[in-house]
Parts: C-alpha cells; sequence; structure tokens
C-alpha cells in the first residue's frame, strides 16, 4: 500500500488487534507512518497507545492484523525480527541503562555486539552522539549518578547509535521531574529538525502541537480522531476529543 504521494510508508498496521487474556486492548487499528513523518499518538491512559507502539516492532505481538516496516509484512513466520528492531530505535518510559556499565559503554555496547562494530569506530560514533545530547562530560559517569532527564538522553544517545531509520518513543518524559522535561524535549526537538521518522507516545500537548505532522488520537483501543496539529487542537474532530483536550492543559 502507498500513501497519497506513491511512497510505501515507513511503518504500516492494518487491522491491528491485540488481546491480553479476555481484554481486547487494541480493536482493528490501521496506522501508515511516511518516511520522515512526525507522528504523535495521544490518549487517556489505558487506552492502547504504548500497546499499539510495542506491537509497531514486535515487543508485542499482535492477536491478528499485520505490521509492515519499510515494505514488508514483519509479523509472519520466519521474519528475523531482531534485524527488523536494529531499524527502529525504542526510547522507553524507565530508560533501561545498564547500571553496571559507563555512559560511554552504555552506548557503546550494542554497537560492537549487534552491529559488530570496532570497539574504536563505536566509541567515537558513542561520543559523538553523548555531545550531541548535551553529555559529553558524562561519558565515564555510572548511570546511577544522573538525573532522569540525563538518563532519558543517554537512553536517546543509545538508540541514535544503531543508525536507525526510525525512532519509537513511550512516553519518555512521564517518569521525569517537570524541570528535565524540556531537556529531553529539546534533543527530540533536534531529531525533528533533522528529519528523523518518529512515532511518539506522549502526555507532552506541547510536544505534540509544535513538532508533530499528525495528531492520531487513540481510545478504548481505537483511533478515534487523527489530524495535523493546528486543526487537531484547533477544531477538534468529535465530542470525545473536545472533552479530553479540555481536562488538559496543552
Amino acid at each position: 500500500m502507498t500513501d497519497q504521494h506513491g511512497a510505501t510508508p515507513m511503518i504500516e498496521v492494518r487491522a491491528l488487534r491485540k488481546s491480553f487474556g479476555e481484554h481486547e486492548v487494541l480493536k482493528g487499528v490501521d496506522l501508515a507512518v511516511a518516511r520522515g513523518e512526525v507522528v504523535a499518538i495521544i490518549g487517556p491512559s489505558g487506552s492502547g497507545k504504548s500497546t499499539l507502539l510495542r506491537c509497531m516492532n514486535l515487543l508485542e505481538q499482535p492477536s491478528s492484523g499485520e505490521v509492515w516496516f519499510e515494505g514488508t509484512q514483519i509479523n509472519l513466520p520466519g521474519v528475523d525480527v531482531n534485524r527488523v528492531r536494529m531499524r527502529m530505535g525504542m526510547v522507553f518510559q524507565l530508560f533501561n541503562l545498564f547500571p553496571h556499565l559507563t555512559v560511554l559503554d552504555n552506548v557503546t555496547l550494542a554497537q560492537t555486539k549487534v552491529l559488530r562494530t570496532g570497539r574504536d569506530e563505536a566509541q567515537e560514533r558513542a561520543r559523538a552522539l553523548l555531545a550531541k545530547v548535551g553529555l559529553a562530560a558524562k561519558e565515564q559517569a555510572y548511570p546511577n549518578s544522573l538525573s532522569g532527564g540525563q538518563k532519558q538522553r543517554v537512553a536517546i544517545a543509545r538508540a541514535l547509535a544503531m543508525r536507525p531509520a526510525v525512532m519509537l518513543f513511550d512516553e519518555p518524559t512521564s517518569a521525569l521531574d517537570p524541570e528535565m522535561v524540556q531537556e529531553v524535549l529539546a534533543t527530540m526537538d533536534e531529531l525533528v529538525r533533522e528529519g528523523m521518522t518518529m512515532v511518539v507516545v506522549t502526555h507532552e500537548m506541547g510536544f505534540a502541537r509544535r513538532a508533530a505532522d499528525r495528531i492520531v488520537f487513540v481510545d478504548e483501543g481505537s483511533i478515534v480522531a487523527q489530524a495535523p496539529p493546528e486543526r487537531f487542537f484547533g477544531a477538534p474532530a468529535s465530542a470525545r476529543v473536545r472533552q479530553f483536550l479540555e481536562k488538559i492543559p496543552t
């Protein structure tokens, strides 16, 4: 399937369903993300946003439906999922850094183990990325000495070290103190300016309004509305979206 410009979507889910036991979390979701597009997925807690994101890189296996990445269906038997994930950077809510490794080694490790990059080259890339996220001075620090915002920026650098085609962010600021949120969003803003394809599950409406090409509103396992930010926030398409926006600062 191609978009209106004739290009194959970077990521596409078709009729995606996901259940945990008797509870159906995703109820037949269709969504395509174009190369270079920034999509913000928003909605109430428990609506299925994070599950949708995790199905995109098969951290959660869909109950039914299709997941396509760069023109190939990836939720089929025989697909090398680890190879696919190398092209999809993932940043989690809780950082997932290795506490026993320095910041530099956290950003270097997967390059050497997965990409088979030589250690010197991997460290050079790691140092460049740490400088990019404003943490060059922390390369020999251990995660437990860092603030939450610094840990998350290391996690972003680690994901970027794998040279991904797309970055997936699962509520990357929700575990941070308010004063640390902006430093992480500033790093994400820079990725937007560089043209990185991004799918971001977020409660940060200011970031969504400023940075996203499209807002996707998920409620009770379905996409209820999607639109460019100016239309989504300025002229909500449904009473459910209006009700949601009235309850949160935008």
